[in-house]
Parts: structure tokens; C-alpha cells; sequence
């Protein structure tokens, strides 16, 4: 395209469009020859009404030219929010409305995106059917006002589904399989969910409440499936008051007085102290705690811990001692002997550094096969395994040589040696010991009954 015509597109200056029109009559033609972005496409974006308005007068094919991008006029006029643009271009041809670009998105889907309500009120006004048309992944106008948090919009909307009849909208689903409620409820978005389900606006039952995806989530699913957060208690408490049930047979009327149950009777039964609320809320529930939460959070811990059992290695309790003493016979009280870097608690107390010792390893080693366990699958896990046995040799030989006392020596030895291969011995014995079904009669009393 001409420069002085991009040029005054940009700047709106319709003198100059006109004085390179009088220079070369033929010039806007040779521009929608080129195919490519077009003066009015500039003046939409730029927002210069008057000069769109004249570049329509005298080239009105430019209003249905896709640019490189897949863009209308009206496509950008609408994304920019410039209302008096897309009045002008209305009044070319109501069937703008209709001309999908990029994604195969029209420009009130634009107009959405972005949270232009005056522009969205135009294009609904010129065209109520473009409320029907989807993107390429089979999104309603709704859709992508709930995904983009445009709530304005989105109550827009809504109220022109029930002027025109067509509130069935309400549960199409896009490409995944998700209603608008499915998106609402996994954005936490309370105001659409409230609206939707406690809203005058569109009428009761209308709604899908149990409406499963592509995955077989309901609503409800998809709001246990995350993390819990501020405000989801609300969200949760609008869709069971409405009828919501989680994808285990959501048409049991057992199942649906089961969870009714379980959610009313925590709001209506005998309050209880702060404490065990607060319990409850930081309580682990399967439902909510993905397992990559669940195994993140345990990896915090279990470093915290095998960060807290390897100080001691550094810092003895009670400190080391920082010289050597040997008893004299001259002193009327008898002294133990000591050596420079001997933990001054086991010269002191040997039973109790015993005690300390074993109990301080436990501790260590568990958190080194707990890390081995919750990094099983991580990538590097030979440079990982490396560092872990280094740290753990490191761990051994620190402990001993602050060993005050040779029996102490040998038997941290020991158990150097033995806890990295009891421990996971151990914690499975436990385990399968723990899960082993047990007979609450014994047989003959089964069989008697």
C-alpha cells in the first residue's frame, strides 16, 4: 500500500486520502488488489470515525476484506471497542456480522473477548442470530465471555438469550464437552455461578446442572477436582441447593440425599470450636488434593525434615568440644576427658546421646527414602540418586566422628549400615500390616450366624 496512504490513515487525515485520490484516481483499487490490509482496517484500528466513514463511501468492498491476519474492519472496530465505527460499517451491510475470520470467530465473538459491552449491545441489536455462531473449538459468545472474565458482557448476553428465545444456548457445549456452568464453577467465577443458578434472568430449570463432559465431570466434579480456595465453599453450596451431584450416578436419589446430607448437616448441626473447623478446612480430601499437590507438599516437608536431622551432623546439641582435656590427679574433682570436636553432650550424657543419636537417624534416613519414593519418576535420576547417597555417606561419617565414646562409635556404625536398608523393609511390613483385612468375628461365630 501507498505510504502517504498508511500515512493518513493512521493520522485520520482525510485531506490527504483525498489529495492521493485526485494524484491517482485508480489508487484504492490497486489496494484491494494487493489483497492485504486495507486503509479502513488502519482507521478501525486507529479509531479515526470520519475516516473510515469516507473510505466506505468510496470503496465499500473494503468492509468485507479479510487483512493477513483474518480480520474484518468490523472484526477490529468491534475488538477495539469503537462503537461509532461499527454503526458505520453496520449501515453498509448488517451481514458484517456474519463474516468469520481467524478461528472462524464473527466480530461479536471479538467484541466479547475483550469486554466491549456498548459494541456487543450493536452487533446483537443488527444481528440476534450471531449470538449462535461458535468458534472453531465450538465456543459460544458465552463461552468466551465466562474463559476471558467478562462478566459485563456476559450478563449482555444472557439477557438477550431470553428476549430471543433461546436460553437452550445456555448448555451447549464447547469442543471439550464444557457448558458455561462447567467453565464458571472450574474458574471459581461465583458471580457467574450465583447468576446462572440464583439469577431472575434466565428461567429456573433451564440449566444443566448435572451435565457431564467430555471427562465425565459435572459442574460439581470440576469444582472438587482443584484446589480448594477463598469463596469455593459458596460456589459448592449454590450448586448442591440447586440440584448438583457429583458423575457417581448423579440420578440416585440415595446418592443425592448421601451428599446433601454430608454438606447441609456441617451448616445445621451443633456448632463447633473454631479449632475443629479449622481442622476440617486443612484436612486432606482426595477430592480436592491432586496427587502432584499432595506429593509437592510432601516434598517440602520431608526436605524440611531431612534438612532439620542433618544439622546436628554440623551442630552437635550442646555444642562440641573446643580443646582436649585429660583427668589430673592433682584436682580434687575428677573431670571426664574430652577431645577437640567430640559432641560435649554424649562426654556428658552418653545414654541420652544414644537415645538422640538412633532417634535423630531414623528421622534422616526416613526422609532420604522418602525423597527416593516421591521422585521415583523425575527425570536425572542418576545424578539424583548420586547426591542422595553422598549426602547420606556425608550425613554417617560427620555423626561418627563427633561420636564421643567408642561403643557409641561402633554402634552408629551399625546403624549407618543397617537403617538405609531397614527402613524401607520396615515402613512395607508396617504398611501391609496395617491394610491386612481383619476378621472382626471369629469363624465359628460367622458360621453360627
Amino acid at each position: 500500500m501507498n505510504r502517504s496512504l498508511i500515512q493518513a490513515a493512521w493520522n485520520g487525515d482525510v485531506d490527504e486520502l483525498l489529495k492521493e485520490i485526485d494524484k491517482n484516481p485508480s489508487i484504492l483499487h490497486a489496494v484491494a488488489l494487493e489483497g492485504s490490509e486495507t486503509p479502513l482496517h488502519i482507521a478501525c484500528f486507529a479509531g479515526h470515525v470520519n475516516f473510515a466513514s469516507t473510505v466506505i463511501k468510496l470503496k465499500q468492498e473494503f468492509s468485507r476484506e479479510l487483512n493477513q491476519d483474518g480480520f474484518t474492519p468490523l472484526h477490529i472496530a468491534a475488538a477495539c471497542g469503537h462503537t461509532e465505527i461499527v454503526k458505520e460499517l453496520l449501515k453498509v451491510d448488517l451481514g458484517l456480522c456474519s463474516i468469520k475470520g481467524k478461528d472462524t470467530k464473527i466480530p461479536l465473538h471479538f467484541a466479547v473477548v475483550k469486554g466491549k459491552v456498548e459494541v456487543v449491545k450493536e452487533l446483537l441489536l443488527a444481528s440476534s442470530d450471531s449470538v449462535d455462531f461458535t468458534t472453531a473449538r465450538l465456543e459460544t459468545p458465552l463461552h468466551l465471555a465466562v474463559k476471558n472474565n467478562k462478566f459485563e458482557a456476559f450478563k449482555v448476553l444472557i439477557q438477550h438469550l431470553k428476549k430471543v428465545n433461546k436460553e437452550d444456548l445456555l448448555n451447549f457445549k464447547d469442543i471439550q464437552g464444557n457448558t458455561i456452568l462447567h467453565l464458571g464453577v472450574s474458574m471459581k467465577q461465583y458471580e457467574v455461578v450465583d447468576f446462572l443458578l440464583n439469577g431472575q434472568v434466565t428461567s429456573k430449570g433451564k440449566i444443566e446442572l448435572n451435565s457431564l463432559n467430555k471427562r465425565g465431570l459435572t459442574p460439581l466434579d470440576m469444582l472438587l477436582m482443584f484446589e480448594s480456595e477463598a469463596g469455593d465453599r459458596e460456589i459448592e453450596e449454590i450448586l448442591i441447593k440447586s440440584g448438583g451431584l457429583k458423575s457417581e450416578n448423579p440420578q440416585s436419589p440415595t446418592y443425592n440425599h448421601i451428599e446433601r446430607r454430608n454438606h447441609t448437616d456441617t451448616r445445621h448441626e451443633n456448632p463447633r470450636s473454631p479449632a475443629r473447623n479449622l481442622s476440617d478446612y486443612f484436612k486432606y480430601n482426595n477430592l480436592k488434593d491432586s496427587p502432584n499437590m499432595v506429593r509437592n507438599t510432601l516434598l517440602v516437608i520431608v526436605i524440611l525434615i531431612t534438612t532439620a536431622t542433618y544439622q546436628p551432623a554440623l551442630s552437635p546439641p550442646g555444642g562440641a568440644w573446643q580443646d582436649d582435656s585429660i583427668p589430673s590427679t592433682n584436682h580434687t574433682i575428677s573431670t571426664k576427658s574430652h577431645i577437640a570436636g567430640k559432641a560435649i553432650m554424649g562426654t556428658k550424657n552418653p545414654i541420652a546421646y544414644s537415645i538422640f543419636l538412633f532417634a535423630n537417624s531414623v528421622g534422616f534416613y526416613t526422609s532420604v527414602h522418602m525423597i527416593y519414593v516421591l521422585t521415583a519418576a523425575f527425570p536425572l535420576q542418576l545424578e539424583l540418586r548420586i547426591s542422595m547417597f553422598a549426602i547420606s555417606v556425608t550425613y554417617a561419617t560427620c555423626m561418627n566422628e563427633i561420636a564421643p565414646t567408642n561403643y557409641i562409635t561402633f554402634g552408629f556404625i551399625g546403624i549407618s549400615i543397617a537403617l538405609p536398608f531397614a527402613i524401607p523393609c520396615i515402613i512395607m511390613l508396617l504398611r501391609n500390616y496395617l491394610n491386612k483385612p481383619r476378621n472382626v468375628l471369629p469363624e465359628t461365630s460367622q458360621e453360627r450366624v
